[in-house]
């Protein structure tokens, strides 16, 4: 994604991880310039003992990126997670994390112009929020990945997120 800083456009990577199950996406980071280090506190946030994602994870899916090199995949193998390489111009066997790719760049960070890596950060963690907590997902029938009991009945009212970009609708308590 690109940002706009005091020294121009900067390219940020921003790092995700996605359970093919639930559905739910984690931010792993972000960073203007990744590197092997960068990458292998990564792993070991993501299979931290205590509140890693990856935490009864058995397997990492990822892509060809030189980012994944042989240190991080052995901090990931060492919290118990094998890591998965798949082969070259292979979009359609990682097509959860392209699908969630395309959802956020359409509905939100190709309407954004992020004024800093902090701005970046913050519509990266509206949008997942949003994702999470008020988007329809038709691979889980049509359901919410974190649902919220409503109410059957009452006025029908509109949550927004970033400046109105991102809409959701739901019953208020009568």
């Amino acid at each position: 994604m690109e940002v706009l800083t005091h020294a121009g456009l900067i390219r940020f990577l921003v790092f995700f991880v996605i359970d093919l199950k639930s559905r739910r996406v984690k931010i792993a980071g972000m960073a203007p310039e990744p590197d092997g280090r960068w990458m292998k506190q990564i792993a070991r946030n993501l299979t931290d003992a205590g509140d890693g994602f990856l935490n009864d994870t058995r397997y990492l899916i990822h892509d060809r990126d030189p980012l994944f090199t042989e240190e991080l995949r052995q901090v990931l193998r060492s919290g118990g997670v094998k890591t998965v390489k798949l082969p070259a111009q292979s979009p359609d066997l990682n097509a959860y994390a392209e699908r969630f790719v395309r959802s956020i760049r359409a509905e939100c960070l190709s309407r954004v112009i992020p004024l800093g890596e902090r701005h970046l950060r913050w519509a990266v963690g509206e949008y997942v929020k949003h994702y999470h907590l008020e988007r329809n997902h038709q691979g889980l029938g049509n359901d919410l990945i974190e649902p919220v009991s409503e109410p059957k009945r009452g006025r029908v009212a509109c949550r927004q997120r970033l400046g109105d970009l991102l809409r959701y609708y739901y019953r208020r308590a009568a």
